[in-house]
């Protein structure tokens, strides 16, 4: 019998490994390889395990011809090219909740540490100083926290501040007011609101394009003098050329940092200071927190090469068989109307309803829904939604979630219906590549396959509109490769869906809807 083989390519718990050496696989520990080195040595691999030191790139994987399952011992995946896995079918997991307490843990610590002064007293003592004057620091209590990001560690983060006695203030656009009240966070919609109240600030936040120099130097001015500032999280959310020279001017009392855009990282602007305190990426460093994270990864790598479900799969979750047959197919459309629902909206709804016609009607719905929502929140968060975390997750953004059985899906054999906030789309699949094809759109019936750059019309009908519309996308070098036209008759108004390729921005569209005066105008991003 030839046995599955794991590859463990960075340092894990020895627990972990031998929990896959205990289920029967053959478990390889190579440390170290280079990008050159792993792609010449995965082929044979059914499964790698790797923490935030080894990429596994797109190169990686297209060279890892029997891999099943990639298992990150921990909770970031940006070294890990997600898209390029799920191309090929293989899995991603990773072992989100394993470090929570130690990263809580390490930001309390470094709060602490950088009200007490608690590195500067200690250095005085191993210089043989008695400076007990020169440490005056600040206490925790009464004073007021303000928490960016109220994820799971900004929960923790937030119950154990409050034991100190502070006042906790937060911001947070995917929390709802019901998860802030449980965690006694007063919530403030916009930035601005929390900086100047906040005598310590900390930030819980994923890597996004949003959140990479989120605090810089409008936001460190609009601070209480003598704020601490916090950073377990991501590194590059505060800028760190503003931040040392807010530092060197006295602004901020003290910072400290955790996590680097760059890593390792041996020099900064903001080593000069007595009063950072910097840790080497330490917040998840803790033997319990190890544990916990090999033991994790490797019951879920197993669950994977044994075809159970995966409950921190970021890319796919595996579902029974029939079921996966039935509605798996329809996850790629549930996330591009999704997709569709968020641009139109703008803002994350209230409300979502799926509806599942014809032969996919009995089917479980929950993949659908994970799908829809999932391609709702790609814009706004890192991370994916998967059939086991949906319900917690739309409970977090205070979405009420409903499905529906429709026994007919008309003229297609089966389809997908999604609504948010009374705003529709609907799909099927055509071809044998089984593509999303959209049907329906604001209660207007067409027939359309996206492509990933599409504008979206409506008007009151009138001859003579498509070719205007033609005219001024030409002009502005904006070609249509596809297009599909939806009317209300009873309403007499049009809905126009071009695919497009050319430069399409704001100016472009506030020029279409100001020459043709149309109702609505959209462009897509698929």
């Amino acid at each position: 019998m030839t046995h599955k083989k794991v590859l463990v390519a960075d340092r894990i718990a020895k627990e972990g490994i031998d929990v896959l050496r205990d289920k029967g696989y053959d478990v390889d520990v190579k440390l170290d390889l280079t990008e050159d080195e792993l792609a010449a040595q995965i082929a044979p691999y059914d499964a790698i395990v790797v923490r935030s030191a080894t990429p596994v790139t797109r190169r990686v994987i297209e060279a890892a011809e029997n891999l099943k399952i990639i298992g990150r011992a921990g909770v970031g995946v940006d070294t890990i090219d997600l898209d390029a896995a799920t191309e090929r079918g293989v899995i991603v997991c990773n072992a989100p909740t394993s470090n929570i307490m130690s990263a809580a843990e390490h930001t309390m610590a470094l709060m602490l540490a950088c009200a007490r002064q608690l590195p500067q007293a200690n250095a005085s003592m191993h210089e043989g100083k008695w400076e007990r004057s020169k440490f005056l620091g600040k206490e925790l209590y009464e004073k007021t926290l303000a928490i960016f990001g109220l994820g799971r560690i900004g929960g923790l983060v937030a119950e154990r501040a409050r034991a100190f006695g502070m006042k906790i203030i937060g911001h947070d656009p995917y929390c709802s007011p019901e998860r802030a009240d449980q965690l006694g966070v007063e919530l403030f919609e916009r930035v601005e609101d929390v900086l100047a109240r906040a005598d310590f600030i900390t930030v819980h936040l994923p890597k996004t394009p949003e959140t990479i120099g989120m605090f810089g130097p409008e936001e460190f001015a609009a601070m209480k003098d003598g704020v601490v500032l916090i950073n377990a999280a991501r590194g590059g959310i505060y800028n760190v050329k503003s931040l040392s020279d807010f530092v060197a001017a006295g602004k901020i009392f003290a910072a400290g940092i955790d996590m680097f855009e760059e890593e390792p990282c041996t020099g900064s602007p903001l080593h000069e200071f007595d009063n950072v305190l910097l840790t080497p990426h330490l917040g998840a460093s803790t033997h319990e927190a190890q544990v916990r994270a090999g033991v994790q990864i490797a019951e879920y790598v197993s669950s994977g090469l044994e075809g159970s479900i995966v409950p921190t799969a970021l890319n796919m979750t595996l579902v029974p068989p029939e079921m996966m047959d039935a509605v798996g197919p329809y996850v790629p459309a549930c996330q591009m109307m999704g997709r569709i629902l968020a641009q139109i909206l703008g803002c994350i709804p209230k409300t979502l309803r799926v509806e599942a016609a014809g032969t996919i009607a009995n089917a479980d719905a929950s993949i659908l829904v994970a799908g829809a929502l999932d391609g709702i929140l790609a814009y706004r968060r890192a991370g994916s939604v998967t059939p086991v975390n949906v319900e917690s997750v739309a409970v977090r953004h205070g979405i009420k979630v409903d499905t529906a059985s429709i026994a007919d899906a008309d003229e297609y054999a089966s389809a997908v219906k999604v609504v948010a906030d009374g705003v529709e789309v609907g799909a099927t699949l055509f071809g044998s590549m089984q593509r999303p094809r959209i049907m329906s759109l604001l209660d207007y019936k067409i027939d359309i396959a996206p492509a990933k750059q599409s504008l979206v019309f409506e008007y009151v009908d009138a001859p003579g509109r498509i070719g205007a519309i033609g005219t001024l996308l030409g002009n502005e070098g904006v070609n249509i490769t596809t297009m599909q036209i939806g009317t209300k008759p009873s309403e007499k108004t049009a809905l126009v869906y071009m695919n497009v390729e050319g430069s399409v921005n704001d100016q472009l569209l506030e020029k279409l809807s100001s020459t043709l005066d149309f109702k609505n105008v959209w462009s897509f991003s698929l």
